[in-house]
């Protein structure tokens, strides 16, 4: 095992692994970008229809957190896009493929907060908070046990 610091000569990877961890993460993230930007897009709806002035005032600010935390997750999955654009040839795959893996867990933390959120205000409208909480816990343990949980176990056998 190295003592050497990230980044010096004994630890960095072959530029080959380091372009394929590069594509397989920018596949990745266009897979969920797509996603993403669809729920983003009906959500920017929502205010525009007719039943939006019919919501509570905590629905509507709910709303509004939803929206902005898809919002911000669509420039967290885009991100690393722009870092490879600009560094490009630059010698900084290896940083970019770093920051591209943080923005990935980031933007999968992303889509499943708002993914939850979105079934708590749906919940909210139709059937009451009760509801709501209950759908929106069963969506957020169901992210839990598929996005943490079976990986975490796949990693100990």
């Amino acid at each position: 095992m190295s003592t050497a610091p990230a980044g010096t000569r004994e630890n960095r990877r072959p530029p080959q692994q380091i372009t394929r961890n590069l594509n397989e993460l920018l596949q990745e993230l266009r897979v969920m970008q797509t996603g993403v930007q669809i729920l983003t897009g009906f959500l920017l709806t929502v205010p525009f229809t007719e039943r939006f002035a019919d919501l509570t005032g905590a629905q509507q600010r709910l709303y509004l957190a939803i929206l902005v935390t898809a919002v911000l997750t669509t420039l967290v999955i885009v991100a690393p896009v722009c870092y490879h654009r600009l560094l490009f040839r630059q010698g900084r795959r290896e940083w970019i493929v770093a920051a591209a893996q943080r923005c990935a867990l980031a933007g999968l933390v992303g889509l499943a907060t708002v993914s939850a959120a979105v079934v708590l205000l749906v919940f909210d409208v139709v059937l009451g908070t009760r509801a709501a909480l209950v759908a929106a816990a069963a969506v957020a343990l169901a992210f839990t046990l598929m996005w943490a949980a079976v990986p975490w176990r796949g990693r100990t056998r």
